[in-house]
């Protein structure tokens, strides 16, 4: 068997890892140009969910590599108003369990650690164009440099805007949420360090503000230093994988905090989504005049080159199709909003579940329709429950002027009682944790 993988994002190598260790053959084809071109350094963050997904696709020594490289896990989830109150503060738990525990990565790093070891198995600069299939029954994938591969099976692993998705299923339609987001990144010094509380530096804090805006922060700590060094205080297996993993030598990543700033359409200027760095931050200023100062320096102090917006997309759900051997995985076919955090996992777990199920010995098109028969409900309802949460749906009543604060106040009142009854919090908690794949 030969399969075809078409993008070389974070299913589509995890799938070519799990292949690639179980003796298949796999080719990655991917449009940039290099493996530090469309590098985004900002957080992922990894659940239960995709670390196991990792563990068994990924070499015992590359899991391990993941792990050294990972961030600082969150401490706290806070819940805080726009004024910097604190509506609630959740303990989370350690990272010592390499699989039952949350993970703070930069996407940058995750994707070298990806693209580790596999220098024979993705080729750069393939733009594919369209696929044909042969009379023999395999797929022919062409690209726009006039090249051309053909294999037994092909996966799209090529995104929300997956060119194999038009053509093998051009009824599936990914909409506007009607939500616009805007980021930036902003490094860790003394001084932004201190414009933190404590629980807001080590923790992921969400605020929530009247007319459905909403603000996330992370503060990434990795284990090596501004040059590239291993930190004091970091040593044995760890110190080791680090200072050897080549990806490091393409990696920019270094302590920084993020923020993510959401609204509706609505709320922002006509021409945003033409808008980057300085005139960004001013929008993203313009749209929290009246939130707590330390916020609004910290965005002051971002660096521009990395404030981008971004318009919220999420997935039309369709139902099941006929299997063929062409099939999908991850944003491909489930693009879901950030909204509960799990677009990169659940692309982790259709990789995992693709790999076992091409692998199993059953004929090709039966291990997809296996495949599909499993991903295609849970793909969708993550869209659903993404789309619902955080005010990820602009036609959400939650951005509305009058009616939407009455939605926030139920929604602070919320976390409010739910923080000062300790039985609630540990029920709360454990959800979050048992949504996210924890056992």
């Amino acid at each position: 068997m030969n399969v075809i993988i078409i993008g070389a994002g974070t299913g589509g190598m995890c799938l070519a890892h799990g292949l690639k260790r179980a003796g298949v053959s796999v080719k990655v084809y991917e449009r940039d140009h290099t493996r530090t071109d469309g590098l985004y350094g900002y957080r992922v963050g990894i659940d239960p969910t995709g670390n196991r997904a990792l563990k068994e696709c990924l070499p015992p020594e590359l899991f391990d590599t993941f792990v050294a490289t990972c961030a600082r896990a969150p401490k706290y989830l806070n819940v805080l108003t726009e004024r910097g109150r604190f509506t609630a503060s959740f303990p989370l738990r350690d990272d010592h369990d390499p699989v039952n525990s949350e993970r703070s990565v930069s996407r940058m790093t995750l994707r070298q650690v990806l693209l580790t070891g596999m220098e024979d198995v993705v080729e750069f600069g393939k733009e594919f164009t369209r696929y044909e299939r042969n009379a023999d029954g395999t797929v022919t994938a062409y690209f726009a440099d006039g090249t051309s591969a053909t294999g037994d099976v092909v996966v799209a692993a090529d995104g929300t805007n997956s060119r194999v998705r038009r053509q093998y299923l051009p009824h599936a339609q990914v909409k506007d949420s009607g939500v616009i987001a805007m980021s930036a990144k902003v490094a860790v010094t003394d001084e932004t360090r201190a414009l933190l509380p404590r629980e807001m530096f080590e923790g992921l804090s969400m605020v929530l503000a009247p007319r459905g805006k909403f603000c996330i922060w992370h503060v990434m700590e990795f284990k090596w230093d501004r040059d590239g060094a291993v930190k004091d205080g970091i040593g044995g297996n760890e110190a080791e994988l680090v200072e050897k993993w080549p990806g490091l030598l393409y990696d920019n990543t270094r302590d920084y905090i993020n923020w993510g700033f959401s609204a509706s359409v609505d709320k922002y200027p006509a021409n945003v989504m033409d808008l980057r760095g300085e005139k960004l931050m001013e929008v993203a200023l313009d749209m929290t005049r009246d939130w707590a100062p330390n916020m609004r320096r910290l965005i002051t102090l971002s660096d521009p080159g990395s404030c981008f917006p971004i318009n919220i997309r999420t997935s039309v759900p369709i139902d099941p199709w006929t299997s063929t051997n062409i099939t999908l995985l991850g944003d491909a076919i489930h693009t879901m909003t950030p909204g509960r955090g799990v677009g990169a996992n659940t692309a982790l777990r259709d990789a995992m579940l693709l790999c076992r199920e091409l692998t199993s010995g059953k004929p090709v098109v039966e291990a997809i329709a296996a495949y599909e028969r499993e991903m295609i409900p849970y793909g969708f309802a993550r869209v659903k429950d993404s789309l619902a949460q955080n005010g990820m749906n602009g036609d959400d009543a939650l951005h509305k002027p009058v009616i939407g604060r009455l939605m926030l106040a139920v929604s602070r009142a919320f976390f409010s009682v739910t923080d000062r009854i300790p039985a609630l919090k540990r029920k709360f908690i454990a959800a979050q944790y048992a949504y996210r794949g924890a056992e």
